[in-house]
């Protein structure tokens, strides 16, 4: 009964994240990005904070552990994260990437140490990575005005409507050891941020608005993974009037590289990061 009474609470800032931002979108002028000169001081924020803690922790992660220890560790989250593809493909009416993400689970639970290996790739089966929001996105909801989350990073408003069903899907396996599920959240963001050091490192030498790119990046290649590649002739049209030919061309690699790390004990297990 204690934990029901919780979840309210829990839910509430992303309630209130949502209403704000499409109240303040529906007053804006720019329909891509409305909240522009908010989002650019929460991009700040997080930047700063990534600086300071996330990129050293990161950093002291990559070079302590061998190479095969933090290819396990991405194998392991991402292997939970294909059990929730496979929900969010059958949601889609999306048969075979739903049996795919299946299989691949099935296999990397039981042949390959619990997650650890990636057999299931070395098998033919390839990982095809859905969440909620590419749900609601194919169920006709709008990407909605772009927004920059504090700790979380680049998303829209129904990615981040979306989002805490998706942090519950992902810590339900742990929703009754809070330990395990603070320590593996900790855990898979250090993880995540250190496989992508190596991205972000070219990205900042790179001589360029690097908010502008970011957005771009990020909204292109969540509208190709709502489409599976294959985006309406109209949105296609817009979005590459809209988008740089820089972000274009980069748009997978550093959409990839600030990819929401959410740091909730609800999310132990991988969003879309491949």
């Amino acid at each position: 009964m204690r934990r029901r009474e919780q979840r309210p609470s829990r839910a509430l800032p992303w309630l209130c994240t949502v209403v704000l931002a499409a109240t303040l979108a529906g007053c804006a002028q720019n329909p891509k990005d409305p909240l522009e000169p908010l989002n650019r001081k929460v991009y700040a924020f997080n930047e700063a904070v990534d600086k300071a803690v996330l990129k050293p922790v990161a950093t002291v992660y990559r070079d302590t552990l061998p190479q095969p220890v933090r290819t396990g560790v991405t194998n392991f989250f991402s292997n939970l994260g294909d059990a929730w593809s496979a929900v969010n493909g059958f949601l889609q009416l999306k048969l075979e990437t739903g049996l795919m993400n299946t299989m691949r689970f099935g296999v990397n639970t039981f042949f390959g140490l619990g997650g650890l290996l990636d057999i299931a790739t070395e098998a033919g089966i390839e990982a095809q990575d859905e969440d909620f929001g590419q749900t609601l996105g194919r169920w006709g909801i709008g990407a909605g005005p772009y927004l920059v989350l504090p700790l979380l990073g680049p998303s829209t408003l129904r990615d981040t409507a979306a989002l805490p069903v998706d942090m519950q899907a992902a810590g339900y396996v742990f929703r009754n050891d809070a330990t395990t599920a603070y320590s593996l959240a900790g855990l898979r963001i250090v993880n995540t941020r250190a496989n992508l050091l190596g991205a972000t490192s070219m990205l900042e030498d790179a001589a360029l608005d690097r908010y502008l790119f970011l957005r771009d990046a990020y909204l292109q290649r969540r509208q190709s993974l709502v489409y599976d590649g294959d985006p309406p002739e109209a949105e296609e049209a817009e979005e590459d009037a809209d988008t740089p030919a820089e972000a274009s061309d980069a748009g997978a690699a550093a959409a990839d590289a600030k990819t929401p790390v959410p740091a909730s004990p609800q999310v132990p297990a991988s969003a879309p990061e491949r």
